[in-house]
């Protein structure tokens, strides 16, 4: 019986190396498909094949020899597996293998087995290997626990050999600016930066996680303050990425929703600097979301648009059951209440304005487009803010009775009744309580 605490774990580097993989089941087929992934030569023999193990063959991808297990078939092998369920065939595999010294991993016991395969979890460069003394479940479990943590970036997933050459740029969107709302990617990629070059809006509070080593750059923006011009932000992702660094830009929101993402990324390749994009939770759609308004609602809205509040608005489409999204707008917001009430819309056209989404300051002002204006000035409201102008608003848990839409009317197609002048919540309740 092998003991556990004599095994010595080490990594294979199999491509372009035969494998022979004996049996035809679904044990065989899934460490044929591994070996086939590690780029292994594999060949299996075995009377009778399962729908996989025969598909990878048709592809050309292994060796299927269809006949009963036989000692020349190990010839020139550097690893073995055997897995046909039968004790006495998997037995003498494990012998001639032995002989010829052959490692040889014996699927039907393990206590036997000279070579063991552990529970593997592989993200990017990083592979995790658990074995736990021939109980698989608990090796699968503790392999998954840490593929999480692995996810989770809460592991110290940073590189410190630099790569030869120049470096990478990530641009992440950091969604909303919750640190819960980050995509397992950008959080993993954000656990193993070397530089973070991050805007105002991401989630900033994941910055106090990192290693002091890392360096990390405030490039955030006010309005109409810019410290940092976008041409020097530009500069700066490509001079720490062809210093061999790996390079996350945390920006708020998706990189290429007026984020000047896409600036960006052109900028990084034309000076041979390779740019991953990571897809962020844009604010238009999660902060209006935040205060239970839907930018599209079957019979309310069927689209939405997504503009700054620098833009021309007056050509627009749509009336009030079509969504506009202005971002950036809260100090252009005069003018582009009265551009839009001028058209379709009219000045009874349901507004909301969202400050500081998903945050501890999280307050929502509803009102209409002939008075939301005076209503802003009145509430003192800041940047960062959405506001989302259209039928949808009366969606919202927090607008008062007047604009509210009954269940009894969520299929027509225009609200009824007016608007409150002025209807405001300040610090909602956590946002669990529209989940």
């Amino acid at each position: 019986m092998t003991d556990p605490a004599l095994l010595y774990p080490l990594g294979l580097h199999l491509a372009g190396r035969p494998v022979t993989v004996v049996g035809g089941g679904g044990v065989a087929a899934r460490r044929a498909s591994g070996l086939v992934q590690a780029g292994a030569i594999v060949t299996v023999v075995a009377p009778a094949a399962g729908a996989e193990l025969r598909s990878l063959a048709q592809t050309g991808a292994l060796t299927w020899r269809a006949r009963p297990y036989a000692p020349r078939d190990l010839d020139g092998a550097w690893l073995a597996h055997t897995a046909t369920g039968v004790p006495e065939v998997d037995a003498q595999v494990a012998a001639d293998a032995e002989a010829a010294r052959i490692w040889c991993v014996t699927a039907s016991d393990h206590r036997s087995s000279a070579a063991w395969v552990p529970a593997v979890a592989r993200r990017d460069q990083v592979t995790v290997a658990v074995s736990a003394g021939g109980d698989p479940r608990r090796a699968m479990a503790l392999r998954d626990a840490i593929a999480t943590a692995l996810d989770a970036g809460s592991l110290p997933l940073r590189h410190h050999r630099r790569a030869e050459g120049a470096g990478t740029v990530h641009l992440v969107g950091g969604g909303p600016g919750d640190p819960g709302l980050i995509t397992v990617r950008g959080r993993r990629l954000l656990a193993e930066a070397d530089v973070v070059i991050a805007d105002r809006l991401g989630p900033r509070s994941l910055l106090g996680e990192l290693s002091a080593e890392v360096l990390v750059i405030d490039v955030g923006k006010l309005p109409g303050h810019h410290p940092v011009p976008q041409d020097e932000i530009n500069a700066l992702l490509v001079e720490h990425a062809l210093a061999g660094s790996r390079v996350v830009r945390l920006k708020g929101g998706d990189p290429f929703v007026l984020g000047r993402g896409g600036e960006e990324a052109e900028y990084c390749r034309s000076h041979g600097v390779p740019v991953e994009i990571v897809p962020g939770v844009t604010s238009a759609i999660s902060v209006p979301a935040a205060a239970g308004i839907p930018v599209t609602h079957r019979g309310v809205a069927g689209g939405f648009t997504v503009v700054t509040g620098h833009e021309q608005i007056a050509g627009l489409p749509g009336g009030a059951d079509h969504t506009v999204v202005l971002l950036m707008g809260v100090s252009a917001l005069a003018g582009s209440a009265g551009a839009l009430a001028a058209g379709s819309r009219g000045g009874g056209c349901p507004v909301a304005i969202i400050e500081d989404g998903y945050g501890p300051n999280q307050r929502v002002t509803i009102g209409t487009l002939d008075t939301i204006a005076a209503q802003a000035e009145a509430r003192g409201v800041r940047s960062p803010a959405v506001i989302v102008v259209g039928n949808v608003v009366g969606l919202s848990p927090h607008a008062g009775p007047d604009v509210r839409l009954a269940p009894a009317a969520l299929g027509a197609p225009a609200l009824a009744g007016t608007v409150p002048a002025f209807s405001t919540l300040e610090n909602l309740v956590p946002r669990k309580a529209f989940t």
